[in-house]
C-alpha cells in the first residue's frame, strides 16, 4: 500500500510554529511577504498580528508564555497538502530573518478530525500508543518536553478504550479526561499529551493535535513532521481495527529498521515520502535494511 498525494490532500491540517529571536511584528511581515498577504496588528490578549492572504485565510502571530524574550508563535490557517510549499517557504524565510529554535520552542500539528468516527479515533490512539516510544525517538523529542507539556499517552485511557466494543464520542471523552476537573477549560491539563484529543470536545477546532515535535528551521523536517501525522490519521480512518497490545519496545539494535517498517505500513512508500523517511530515520541507530545488522 502506498498513500497517494490525493489521499493526503483529503485531510486538513494546521501548525503552531514557535520561534525565539524574532518579534511578532517581524514574523508577521515575513509571513506577509511569502504569502502575498497583508499584515495588521490586532492586539487583544495575545497582542497578536494577523496576516490575511489574498484568498482570505489568516495567519495569526501571537505571544506564547513558554518562550523567552523576543519571540513569536506563528499559527497557520487551515492548510491542505497543496499548501506544503507555502509552509516550507515560510520556514525558510523565518530562518533567513534570524528566527531561532531551541529547547523551549516546539511544533504542534493539528489534523482535521471532522467526520472521524469514534472507532477511527480509537484506532488512532492505539496506533500512536503502540509505536509511541519509537516515534518520540525518531523525532528527537526531548525528555524535558515529554515530562511536562508533551506527556505520553495514558495507559489507563488506552485500557479503557480497548475495552469499549461500541465506543461513542462521549465515552471516549470520559475515558480521556478521567478524573480531570478542568475538562471544559481551553487550557485543560488533559491537553498536554503527545497526542492531544482535547480539541475534539472543547471549542470549535475539531482537530487531533500532535504536540511531540521539536521545532526546526529546516523546511524538510517540518514537512516530515506534518506527513507522519497525516499518515497516522489516514491509517486510523482506513483500518478496520488496530491493536494496542504489546507496545513496541525500543531497541537500539533495530530502531531504524523498526521505524522504517512502521512508515511502510503507514503507506510511506515511494518518492513522495523519500525525504520524510530520511529525516525521521536519521535520528535512530541501526540499519534501515537489516533488523539486527548484516550477518554476512
Amino acid at each position: 500500500m502506498t498513500i497517494t498525494e490525493a489521499e493526503l490532500a483529503s485531510l486538513t491540517y494546521g501548525c503552531e510554529l514557535e520561534y525565539e529571536g524574532i518579534s511578532q511584528e517581524r514574523a508577521a511581515k515575513v509571513v506577509a511577504e511569502v504569502t502575498g498577504g497583508t499584515a495588521r496588528y490586532e492586539g487583544y490578549h495575545l497582542h497578536n498580528w494577523v496576516v490575511t492572504m489574498p484568498d482570505g485565510r489568516k495567519w495569526n502571530i501571537v505571544s506564547d508564555g513558554s518562550l523567552w524574550g523576543t519571540s513569536a508563535e506563528v499559527v497557520t490557517p487551515i492548510l491542505r497538502y497543496g499548501d506544503m510549499d507555502t509552509l516550507q517557504k515560510v520556514v525558510r524565510a523565518m530562518r533567513k530573518a534570524h528566527a531561532k529554535v531551541n529547547s523551549r520552542t516546539g511544533l504542534h500539528v493539528h489534523v482535521g478530525a471532522q467526520g472521524m468516527t469514534p472507532t477511527q479515533i480509537k484506532n488512532l490512539v492505539k496506533i500512536f500508543y503502540k509505536q509511541e516510544t519509537l516515534i518520540l525517538k525518531a523525532t528527537g523529542t526531548q525528555e524535558a518536553r515529554i515530562s511536562s507539556y508533551t506527556r505520553r499517552t495514558d495507559h489507563t485511557f488506552v485500557d479503557k478504550i480497548c475495552a469499549m466494543h461500541n465506543p461513542t464520542m462521549a465515552k471516549l471523552a470520559d475515558a480521556y479526561y478521567g478524573g480531570c476537573r478542568d475538562r471544559n477549560s481551553h487550557y485543560s491539563s488533559a491537553r498536554y499529551r503527545a497526542l492531544n484529543l482535547h480539541n475534539l470536545w472543547n471549542g470549535t477546532k475539531g482537530t487531533v493535535e500532535f504536540r511531540y515535535h521539536e521545532q526546526s528551521l529546516h523546511a524538510g523536517v517540518i514537512k516530515a513532521a506534518v506527513l507522519i501525522d497525516l499518515l497516522m490519521v489516514l491509517k486510523a480512518k482506513s483500518a478496520k481495527a488496530a491493536s494496542a497490545k504489546n507496545p513496541r519496545p525500543y531497541s537500539e539494535a533495530s530502531a531504524k529498521y523498526d521505524f522504517r517498517v512502521f512508515l511502510l505500513r503507514l503507506g510511506a512508500n515511494g518518492e513522495t515520502f523519500k525525504s520524510m523517511r530520511k529525516h525521521l530515520c536519521k535520528n535512530l541507530p541501526g540499519s534501515a535494511a537489516w533488523k539486527d545488522g548484516r550477518h554476512d
